[in-house]
């Protein structure tokens, strides 16, 4: 399948209210932000919300002993971003939060989806984690799409990841071992199904 065979499937699924709301879920370093920025390009009626928007701030977290953690589900605003989830479905204007990975945290009001958007790909580790808050989500979701990806090559995406983010090797491999890793194990065993799987091999993004 490709980005434009992909794109066209989500149009044929009818609107849910105003719009359809379409679920990107994989665990981390799994492509997911890059399939929806290529899939928000293929037509001018769809636009990206990003799950990330809701990581909990830093200082939050260190009170709470989760600084570590980042990146958890219990490391997110889940019921803001389910309360975001069904605005989305409901009003013609909504602001959202978006993530910034230099300064490690969540910006306020960064992302407006207005009017003309018919559909919106929200993307992230847990939109269909099978736990207390997160499994709110399922049912909101018009179309859901799930990133399935070995984890050997998860390590090795997670690993360039914090090197690229000026840590050694020994330490990038520890935080994805202590970490990322933890966290992708729990988006393939604690996930619900999606409409559609997708692995390595079975979306070609060359050109989108």
């Amino acid at each position: 399948m490709d980005i434009a065979a992909l794109a066209r499937t989500i149009r044929d699924v009818p609107l849910a209210g105003t719009r359809r709301l379409v679920a990107l879920a994989g665990p981390p370093a799994s492509g997911k932000s890059t399939l929806a920025h290529d899939l928000a390009g293929q037509d001018s009626g769809f636009r990206v919300v990003p799950m990330d928007g809701f990581h909990l701030d830093n200082a939050v977290l260190r009170e709470r002993g989760l600084l570590h953690r980042k990146g958890a589900p219990e490391t997110f605003d889940v019921q803001g971003f389910v309360h975001l989830v069904r605005r989305l479905t409901t009003e013609d204007e909504i602001i959202f939060p978006s993530f910034d990975r230099v300064s490690d945290r969540a910006i306020a009001g960064t992302g407006v989806i207005g009017p003309d958007t018919d559909t919106v790909i929200v993307e992230g580790n847990y939109l269909l984690l099978d736990r207390p808050a997160w499994r709110d989500l399922a049912p909101l979701w018009t179309f859901a799409i799930t990133l399935s990806v070995p984890l050997p090559i998860l390590e090795s995406r997670l690993i360039r990841r914090w090197v690229d983010h000026g840590f050694s090797p020994d330490a990038a491999r520890r935080k994805a071992e202590e970490n990322d890793l933890p966290n992708a194990r729990l988006v393939a065993e604690a996930s619900l199904p999606g409409d559609v799987v997708l692995g390595t091999d079975s979306l070609d993004t060359a050109g989108a």
